[in-house]
């Protein structure tokens, strides 16, 4: 298989991963330079996540039958001038709103790659393709808060400005090496027609409920690991592993899923995830502060990353094997299901906390939203109608 073609699609992929962690350790910065609260300035991230949860779905059905080099090529140019107007605001409401524009082409961005890399490849290989091009995305994991940290001390601008240009010289690469890829003809309606699946909206709930117990835990990480490592030199050591555990996941899951099929695969890494979340909670509440807890802590959350790094190569293969003919709507929904997840998760970590729980508390959540997601997949995973097009080719 040709990778070259799709090396640009994943430096776009980077760059939209990279957008969505550089924020975290900056929010001090911009709230003090746009003179708003820290609280305000959050809301720069929320403002990104619930405008890709409501427009993927949407703006995906509206391009449906455009040129997809087209599609990938105007929403990654709407996501560069949205991180421009965000880089060179000079006040709080051109940031927000250069957050939203970041967002309508960001979800339209990550929906019409994985469709185009989808319809692209043959189905024996959509494992090891969508594992190389989301690569980017967890390489982004890896470098986005030591990036953000490090650039940021000078000026939180300079990350955002980083940002476009990498997408800029993504897009430069898409409109010159990418091939142009037509899908076959076919009604609004009919690629409409399979998102009636309740298979399909169960299995969406599935990504949902990964996220939301991933972000249950990494958006309070400092908590959590704090006692064992007050640094944050430290923190920044560990979030960056934590990035190559999930790289690490991503490109074992991405082969597994082609050679087991990703029914199968998705299904040891949701058991993984919950064994893993099971025994961080037993450490955490019974183990000493001391170093025998700093080792078991960092293998829980590399443990972590390393499941919920493979788990998105298996669950996005297994979501278009539902309605082959609709993969760029069923991407960009399940992109609104994981912005859901996102929020979800920081909302209820947060909920966990104001009711007094210790930050180790937060792995008892996430163990019980993993048990429930377990039990969806599962459930889904009985009906075998589908699954035949997910079947590796040999």
């Amino acid at each position: 298989m040709n990778y070259r073609p799709l090396i640009w699609l994943a430096v776009a992929t980077f760059s939209t991963g990279i957008d969505g962690y550089v924020l975290a350790g900056l929010l001090p910065a911009i709230a003090g330079d746009l003179r708003v609260v820290e609280a305000a300035a959050g809301q720069l991230v929320s403002a990104f996540a619930l405008t890709s949860a409501v427009a993927a779905p949407l703006l995906s059905t509206a391009t449906s039958r455009w040129e997809r080099r087209r599609t990938i090529a105007w929403s990654l140019g709407v996501f560069v001038l949205g991180n421009l107007i965000v880089g060179l605001a000079t006040n709080y409401a051109i940031a927000l709103g250069g957050r939203i524009v970041a967002a309508l082409g960001a979800c339209l961005l990550n929906a019409a790659v994985t469709g185009y890399v989808i319809a692209l490849t043959p189905v024996k290989d959509h494992g090891k393709a969508l594992s190389f091009v989301l690569g980017g995305w967890m390489a982004a994991t890896a470098l986005g808060v030591p990036v953000g940290l490090l650039l940021g001390q000078s000026s939180w601008r300079f990350p955002m400005l980083l940002v476009a240009v990498v997408g800029t010289i993504a897009l430069a690469g898409i409109l010159l090496k990418l091939p142009r890829l037509h899908l076959p003809s076919a009604t609004l309606a009919e690629r409409l027609r399979p998102l009636g699946q309740p298979r399909l909206i169960a299995g969406l709930l599935v990504t949902t409920g990964i996220l939301c117990s991933s972000y249950t835990c990494f958006t309070y990480a400092t908590l959590i690991l704090r006692p064992a490592f007050p640094a944050e030199w430290m923190m920044i050591l560990i979030m960056f592993g934590y990035g190559l555990a999930s790289m690490l996941g991503n490109a074992v899951t991405g082969r597994l899923a082609d050679r087991f099929t990703p029914l199968r695969v998705l299904t040891i890494v949701l058991a993984g995830l919950l064994v893993d979340a099971v025994l961080g909670a037993f450490v955490f509440r019974f183990v000493p502060v001391g170093a025998v807890l700093g080792v078991a802590g960092l293998i829980w959350f590399f443990t972590a990353g390393i499941g919920n790094g493979g788990a998105a190569v298996p669950q996005q293969a297994r979501l278009a094997s539902f309605a082959p003919d609709s993969a760029a709507i069923v991407m960009a929904l399940n992109g609104s299901a994981i912005s859901l997840g996102v929020a979800l998760g920081g909302g209820l970590g947060g909920i966990t906390l104001a009711a007094g729980a210790p930050p180790s508390g937060l792995l008892v959540v996430a163990a019980a939203v993993l048990g429930l997601t377990l039990t969806l997949h599962l459930l889904v995973a009985r009906s075998r109608k589908y699954d035949e097009v997910a079947e590796p080719i040999h």
